[in-house]
């Protein structure tokens, strides 16, 4: 039975469509939103995994090529490994869906979501989300939906819902919400300095049409007769509960109050390994199982507890106090620009490195090719936790930390037309303790200032927390690792002293109000200028030179008919160039041309050679020629590179001349006045010329 529903979102009809493709995954929808077409398959196995402490949810995002008509690129010219934006918009999905599965669910589910039409404009991210809402609440799965998900642009001053690509250009806001009907559980976004009002205002304009979405999910799920595979109850043992509680309880107590990360959790393993020495019976390993989780739901209720009741986090501090902050410039004395951001015991190595529009970046997407002059990679080595892994390049938990502080800092960083660089910013996290995205968004700005660039202002982000217990609340300023995994929120927030540029908050409870995530935001303000004041007594404002070791580049725009004389036959002009300077150059299809070179002096000099190519000759003009070819009556001098004149017997000088061989030599540089363009476009030279006007100023160079 095909049923499809439709509802006009934004002055475009959205349409959900189940039962005509993909029937043999668990629940299948087909989304529609203009010529946006998503496919969204949620498959589950039939058996809990008991080998495991976790929920096996993946999610898979697929651009199809073929639904914007186009052919993969490289060699196999088939969709390959995600790209960036893929793995972004899987994450997307993920956040809001994972909180809504049940406690003790545990089988093996994936979602699937598949662009199959793209019209370019309208994005598929928050289909899949709203698809896989829809294929989990028809399925077997157990699921607490359904959700959906928008996104909120502003476009001078107006809020506008689900802005196209082209939209999205002049919106000073890109905001994704994803809720149910009554709360929010994820936001996602980036904002040009922004206000927190602002910030309310566009989540308030937002909700109402998730609330809308969700009843036009409701309306296909209302006709199925749906029966949710059966859970296994895995009620802990009450006898092994009182045990554990007796034998534990005040020693996590204890343990939690030890503010060190490492050796709290080095006592916290120790009182798990007394508790399965003493507690476990000879045979019966399997309640190390059981005993592993009254352990964590002690420590749970214990942290949980301390921060409602005494308002005393795991590190001794109080609900709004941020832990020591540390800032360092010019720490690599090689790099382009360098920073160590240190809080508490999270510290981000950032480094900045200038490049040519060589260095740019090419995007496919199905919305074009493009190309990324700034981009920010961030990178989680094992040992940042003391960790052994190995080493297998950026999981998707590193693309989304780098693209959140990546977007954190793109509104303060100059033009293009301004700073024609390629800028590249690499966080190596070397210890993490809680909110690393936030500390490389802090070394990021100043790593930049260190190397010179002429950005706007700094950039700080912080973590927000919360502890919700009944109608008790208690927001937590700058969260560790800890109180993120314990808590209820993880919300993020940078910015400038002029507004937001990036945020990114997860929810894991429902019935989060906008009072609360108001007072969240006005905390985080006053935290980031607390950190804003640290960050610029390390450095206020860009330096004024960049490394020596950085690039110096030079712009310049040759009309598109003269591209050919500067490169030359088979490109020897431009070789020529580049081998006597040393330097790099581009020219691109319109003739804007980069020069780079660390010596300005030959940057310089290159530029000085392309525009005498491209120069033209001009009658009366003074020009240092150099001969090339003697004849009885004259000499050939080139006097612009590639163009050459004759120099008459009779101009070679102020006297008569016998033979040209008197006067010049191949080889030999001499000052000329362009005398004359003849009807047939040749150049006519004149020394003479020169050397009067010399001699009329009372200077003889000659």
């Amino acid at each position: 039975m095909i049923i499809r529903k439709e509802k006009e979102i934004g002055g475009r009809t959205l349409s959900i469509e189940t039962g005509r493709l993909a029937k043999q995954a668990s629940g299948s929808a087909l989304m529609r939103y203009g010529d946006t077409m998503v496919l969204v398959t949620a498959t589950a196995s039939k058996e809990a995994r008991e080998d495991i402490d976790f929920f096996p949810l993946s999610v898979e995002f697929q651009e199809k090529t073929y639904s914007a008509g186009k052919i993969p690129g490289g060699f196999f010219k088939r969709e390959g490994r995600p790209t960036e934006k893929e793995i972004l918009s899987a994450r997307l999905i993920d956040r809001p869906l994972r909180p809504l599965f049940p406690e003790g669910y545990q089988n093996d589910t994936q979602i699937a979501a598949f662009v199959i039409s793209s019209d370019q404009e309208n994005n598929g991210d928050i289909l899949g989300a709203i698809g896989a809402s829809v294929a989990l609440s028809i399925s077997d799965i157990p699921f607490g939906g359904p959700i959906a998900s928008v996104r909120v642009g502003r476009i001078n001053g107006q809020f506008v819902i689900n802005p196209t690509y082209s939209q999205l250009e002049e919106s000073d806001i890109d905001l994704i919400i994803a809720g149910t009907s009554d709360s929010i559980l994820m936001v996602e976004g980036e904002s040009r300095e922004i206000s927190e009002s602002d910030m309310i205002q566009a989540l308030s304009f937002g909700h109402p049409y998730i609330q809308q979405i969700i009843e036009l999910e409701n309306e296909i799920i209302s006709e199925f007769t749906i029966e949710k595979m059966p859970l296994t109850e895995s009620e802990l043992p009450a006898d092994l509960v009182e045990k554990t509680d007796n034998y534990a309880r005040s020693k996590i107590q204890e343990a939690i109050q030890i503010a060190d990360k490492k050796s709290r959790h080095n006592r916290l393993d120790e009182i798990r390994q007394e508790v399965f020495d003493n507690l476990t019976e000879e045979g019966n390993e399997e309640n190390i199982k059981i005993f592993k989780n009254i352990l964590y739901q002690i420590e749970k209720e214990e942290v949980r507890s301390m921060i409602i009741k005494e308002q005393k986090r795991l590190d001794g501090r109080g609900l709004d106090d941020i832990r020591d902050i540390g800032c360092e410039i010019g720490i690599l004395p090689r790099a382009h620009g360098s920073a160590l951001f240190t809080r508490g015991q999270t510290q981000s190595l950032g480094v900045t490195t200038l490049g040519t529009k060589m260095d740019e970046q090419i995007v496919d997407a199905l919305e074009g090719e493009s190309k990324k002059s700034y981009m920010l990679h961030y990178n989680f080595p094992p040992f940042s936790v003391g960790e052994v892994r190995p080493f297998r390049g950026p999981g998707r938990r590193e693309i989304g930390h780098g693209n959140l502080a990546e977007r954190s800092l793109k509104p303060v960083l100059p033009s293009e037309d301004d700073f024609p660089y390629t800028i590249r910013i690499v966080s190596d996290i070397l210890e993490s303790n809680g909110s690393s995205s936030m500390a490389t968004v802090c070394s990021g700005s100043l790593s930049l200032m260190d190397a010179g660039i002429p950005v706007k202002t700094h950039v700080a982000g912080i973590a927000m927390g919360l502890i919700k217990e009944d109608e008790e609340i208690r927001i937590l300023t700058d969260i560790l690792g800890d109180e993120d995994h314990l808590g209820d929120m993880d919300f993020k927030v940078a910015g400038t002293r002029e507004g937001i540029t990036a945020f990114q908050m997860d929810i894991k409870i429902s019935g989060l109000s906008f009072d609360i995530m108001e007072e969240a935001l006005q905390k985080a303000k006053i935290a980031r200028m607390k950190i804003l004041d640290l960050m610029e007594k390390a450095i206020e404002k860009p330096k004024a030179d960049l490394s020596p070791y950085a690039p110096r580049i030079l712009t310049l725009t040759i009309p598109s008919d003269r591209i050919g004389e500067v490169i030359g036959p088979s490109g020897k002009i431009i070789r020529g160039i580049i081998e006597e300077t040393g330097v790099k150059i581009d020219i691109d299809d319109d003739g804007f041309t980069v020069i780079a070179s660390p010596d300005v002096e030959m940057a310089l000099l290159a530029k000085s050679k392309i525009e005498m190519i491209i120069q033209d000759p001009e009658v009366g003009k003074e020009y240092e020629a150099t001969i090339k070819r003697i004849m009885n009556f004259g000499a050939f001098a080139e006097f612009l590179p590639g163009k050459e004149g004759l120099i008459h017997i009779s101009e070679l000088d102020n006297h008569r001349v016998k033979t040209v061989n008197d006067v010049v030599k191949i080889g030999d540089k001499v000052h000329v006045i362009l005398k004359e363009i003849d009807r047939e476009g040749r150049f006519n030279l004149s020394r003479k010329e020169y050397l009067r006007r010399q001699q009329e100023n009372g200077e003889i160079k000659e």
